[in-house]
């Protein structure tokens, strides 16, 4: 027996977990290369995964969170919606009976 949601929330939670590991890396690159940062290649494809989280991130935040601590702000976020998933996934799991 397949259990729909069960996947929504795995698959939802693989896709923060990625985001999250794409925005940590940016943030390792960032303080290892420094002001050539813009130039690395890594970064930039770091940049391509990690707009739309920061841009989805900037929509609910406040005006006077300031642009350059929106990474920061969006690592967190995701980290506390990986922690609620995590929360359903295991509410799921008890709701038909599985050990997940």
């Amino acid at each position: 027996m397949v259990q729909f949601d069960l996947f929504l929330v795995s698959a939802l939670r693989a896709i923060v977990e990625a985001a999250g590991f794409a925005l940590l890396g940016q943030g390792l690159l960032a303080v290892l290369a420094g002001k050539a940062r813009q130039q690395n290649f890594v970064y930039q494809l770091f940049q391509v995964v990690t707009r739309p989280v920061i841009r989805a991130v900037r929509l609910i935040t406040p005006r006077f969170i300031l642009d350059q601590h929106m990474p920061l702000v969006s690592f967190f976020v995701l980290v506390w919606l990986w922690i609620a998933l995590a929360f359903v996934k295991r509410y799921l799991c008890a709701l038909h009976g599985l050990s997940c």
